[in-house]
């Protein structure tokens, strides 16, 4: 039995020693690669394109707009609906106190506004008592 290999095995092994190094040599970029295909953006990706350049007019009025916005909800939305809710339901003496209740008229009353007294009612012209 021979020791080592065989001829065949030895053609085989350097017939992939051959092909690694090849396949190596192939994965080595040229100065002209790589070749990428011509850009052809559509409408909307040229839109985005300008619109997030570091300073173009729809940045900066966006910006300014949204800074506007965060301002009046936070610093005056917010703390005006606090104030409301505070002075609605804990400084007025009555609960619920913003909301008010018409007083109630009898006959024989006179309203403010127009200075009319209420007439009697006619059940208690008849009987005279209530």
């Amino acid at each position: 039995m021979p020791l080592g290999y065989t001829p065949e095995e030895k053609a085989r092994f350097q017939q992939l020693v051959n092909l690694r190094r090849r396949w190596l040599k192939d994965q080595e970029l040229s100065p002209r690669e790589p070749v990428l295909p011509a850009d052809s953006k559509g409408a909307v990706s040229r839109f985005w394109e300008g619109f997030l350049q570091p300073r173009s007019l729809w940045r900066i009025y966006t910006y300014k707009t949204c800074n506007a916005g965060w301002w009046t909800l936070t610093r005056l939305l917010i703390p005006a609906w606090v104030v409301h809710y505070y002075v609605k339901y804990h400084v007025e003496a009555k609960p619920y106190g913003v909301v008010c209740v018409k007083p109630k008229i009898f006959p024989g009353d006179t309203i403010l506004e127009t200075g009319e007294a209420i007439p009697p009612m006619p059940e208690d012209e008849q009987n005279g008592h209530h």
